[in-house]
Order: C-alpha cells, then structure tokens, then sequence
C-alpha cells in the first residue's frame, strides 16, 4: 500500500479532532517515555495540551539531540539555478502569473555561482528551482550536477519532482539528497493552493519519496508549508509520512524542515499564524518522536531564534542564502523568492554556532562513501 492510499483511508478532521482532544495526562505518558514514543504520543506533544510542559520538551528534546548528534550543526546553503516556473502556487513568488523577471542560469554561471560559494568555505551545495519541465527539467538538473559535482562533497536539490528513473540517474551522477516538500496534506484544499501546473496533482507529488526510495536516493526531506493548513494536523501526517517511508525505504536517511510562510509579492496570507513558541514545541516534539531524523531551519528564520534552536533539538541550518539565480557572484538580490531573515555571513554563522560550544560541520558525506 502507498501511503497516499493511507491518505485517502484517513479522514482529516478525525486526526484533527483526535490531536486536540489529547489531555495533560497524555503529555505526561509521552514524556514518560524518553523518546520511544508512538504517532499518538507525537499528537500528544504537538497539542495545545503540551504547552505547559514546553519546557520539559525542550530538555529532553536537548538531551536526546546532544546523545545522537552531538554539539555539530551541519551548514549548507542553496543554489537558485532558476526561477521559471509552470505553477501557479497562490503564496509563491515564483509562480507563473507574477510578472518578474525570469532567469536560468547557463552552465557557465553556474560555475561561476558555484565558485563563489566555495570561497565561503560549503561542502553542501543544495540546488534549487521552480518547477519548468523544459528549461530546468531533468536534463538541465544532470548537467548542473556535472558541473558542480567536482567542486562539492555533497549535491542536494529542491526541483520538480521526477520519476523512479531520472531520480536513479542523478544519483549515479552524484545527488546526494532530495527535499520534496507535500506544502499540504489535506488533499480537499490542496488543489486551492496549487491551481495549476504538474504540482497541482496530489497523488503524483506525495508518492515522490517513494520514487526516490525506490532510486536508492542517501536522503529525502519532507515537510509541510506552515501556513496553508491547520499546522498540528498537517505536521502529524508529516510525522506518518516518515515512519511509512522509514519502515519500507529503511536505506535512506530523512530529514524535516519547518518552513513558515515569508513575505512576498502579492503578499499571500497564512490561514494558519505558528507563534514562535509553538514552532519550538513542533521541533521539540519531533526530535522526541525521532532521534535520528534531521531538523532543519533555513534562513527563513530570525536570528535569535536559529541560534536558540540550535542547543534544542535542530542539526542543519542553511547559512548566506540568496534565494535568486546569479545572486552571489553578482551579489544582486532583485528576484528573490522570498525575504530572507537572518542575513548573517557564513563566517558569522559559523563565529556563532562555535560561541555556543558546537561545531559547524560542512558535510556528511564523503568520497569513499560513493
């Protein structure tokens, strides 16, 4: 079964109810057991009943982290190759009816951005675009892989998502992981969000993972799109969805990423506002669930609090991002995807992360493991 037929046997408003429903009593069973929880001690965490004993989670969440990962933050830092894009997703700044001006890098700026990023001491590339079949598509993905793959121990990408074959290519040509994000899981509103382009359809995007289990890809990020839907259920079917993958692509590393909708033209606003304090209990509650699961914070988020995060539960922070194509060798920002919050330099980042006792660590992946 694939778990978009688990999907479909699910009836969202039930889990919803169920999540809210969960009393203080529950909270204190799923804390009780150290980090070998179940989905419904995860619901229980993730309630508005947890949210006297945040600091509780924090702790275990800090102690369980430290026992796994030790005091390493690993960095990384995205590549916009191309903001072209079909879809027409209604928060995006990318999304086909906005009027922007439209770039795809050629292979020479490629190199040149990837040059440009190397002086900044990254080892982790993370490639990312919108989603174009024909001038970002699986062929232009190969080649951009090719280009920078001498230059990097480890190649991520963020694009389109492409079938069990393509997927196995790139990875012979050297991708490492893959971050494919469902925005939503409540099928009903999804296509509210995604009215049009190939990302409209649902069941093609989350069965996604399963092409790149299926691939042998190392890694594969999910997540939901805070903002969109209610965040408790949507990030409860995120947790689902990695104990389906874990238990039939058991080969492959997975990691979370917590991306609140930011800023952007045309100015989209969230049916669904997370405070600060509910995102901490959401990686908190996650690292409880799963402790060898990455958790990732982009530069999405402010300062203060990627730093606070760090000692609580997160492993992987992207550092100096420029979310445009061609932004860091020509150091122009003018089509970004969105408003980036914590605009420190890697080397301040890095300055920051040692200040805490921790070590920035540019890479897990190395030649020998290829």
């Amino acid at each position: 079964m694939s778990f978009y037929e688990e999907i479909k046997e699910s009836n969202w408003e039930e889990h919803k109810n169920s999540l809210y429903s969960k009393t203080e009593q529950d909270v204190f069973n799923a804390l009780s057991k150290g980090g070998t929880g179940s989905i419904e001690d995860f619901k229980a965490l993730i309630s508005p009943a947890a949210a006297p004993y945040l600091e509780q989670m924090a702790r275990l969440s800090q102690e369980l982290t430290l026992k796994r990962f030790g005091k390493t933050i690993q960095l990384y830092i995205p590549l916009y190759l191309s903001n072209e894009c079909t879809n027409g997703c209604i928060y995006c700044g990318f999304k086909h009816e906005n009027k922007i001006d439209r770039k795809t890098l050629s292979e020479e700026e490629i190199l040149k951005e990837a040059l440009a990023i190397k002086k900044m001491g990254f080892k982790h590339l993370l490639l990312v675009t919108g989603e174009h079949p024909k001038s970002a598509g699986f062929d232009y993905l190969k080649k951009a892989i090719e280009i920078v793959k001498p230059h990097f121990s480890l190649i991520s990408a963020e694009v389109q998502p492409l079938e069990k074959e393509e997927y196995a290519e790139l990875v012979r040509v050297g991708l490492n992981t893959v971050y494919i994000y469902q925005e939503t899981y409540r099928e009903s509103n999804y296509k509210t969000y995604h009215p049009k382009g190939k990302k409209s359809d649902f069941e093609y995007r989350l069965k996604t993972p399963e092409r790149l289990g299926a691939a042998e890809i190392y890694k594969v990020g999910l997540g939901c799109l805070i903002g969109l839907e209610d965040w408790r259920t949507d990030s409860l079917f995120v947790a689902k969805h990695l104990r389906y993958l874990q238990k039939n692509f058991w080969k492959a590393k997975y990691s979370i990423a917590f991306p609140r909708i930011r800023p952007y033209e045309g100015a989209f606003q969230p049916n669904s506002i997370m405070s600060d304090k509910e995102l901490v209990q959401l990686i908190c509650a996650y690292r409880i669930f799963d402790q060898d699961v990455e958790l990732s914070l982009s530069t999405r988020e402010k300062a203060r609090f990627r730093d606070h995060m760090m000692e609580l539960g997160v492993t992987s922070m992207s550092a100096g991002s420029i979310t445009q194509p061609g932004g860091y060798a020509d150091n122009n920002k003018e089509l970004e995807q969105f408003e980036v919050s914590d605009d420190r330099s890697p080397a301040e980042i890095v300055e920051m992360v040692r200040s805490h006792g921790y070590e920035a660590v540019w890479k897990d992946w190395d030649v020998f493991m290829q």
